[in-house]
């Protein structure tokens, strides 16, 4: 194989290897945020990033919210909601926050919102973690 010819073969695994990184860092994220209060208790839902306001909505016990997104070049991507429900409970936390979790959730941001408080699903490990005050604050 002449030097050419290696030069070539480089350049092309070289864009390759460039392309599926940026693919894989910048792919379409899914975030998801499950209602588990139980009892038929219905959560309120205000999600946005900067320029992206989702709307209020209201997530009936059992049911879900979700949408899709793809995270920005600068690795900045922020997502954040505001929940509640029966009037007495507000808070705030980060749906997305691509420093925290562009290896976390890959390309899935699970959230489950019960009375014990909020679980984020670890995509590496397969567990659910705890969030805690810090990560989710009452408004």
């Amino acid at each position: 194989m002449d030097a050419s010819t290696k030069f070539k073969s480089g350049r092309i695994v070289f864009l390759l290897l460039t392309g599926s990184f940026f693919a894989l860092i910048f792919a379409e994220v899914h975030i998801s945020v499950k209602n588990r209060l139980g009892s038929g208790k219905n959560m309120t839902l205000h999600c946005q990033s900067k320029d992206d306001d989702l709307g209020e909505r209201t997530v009936a016990d059992g049911d879900e919210f979700g949408w899709d997104f793809n995270a920005n070049v600068w690795g900045t991507t922020l997502y954040y909601c505001d929940m509640g429900w029966e009037n007495l409970q507000d808070y705030h936390f980060d749906a997305y926050s691509h420093a925290r979790d562009w290896a976390r959730c890959e390309t899935q941001c699970l959230w489950l919102v019960s009375e014990e408080g909020m679980y984020g699903l670890n995509g590496q490990t397969g567990f659910w973690s705890t969030f805690t005050s810090g990560q989710v604050d009452k408004i």
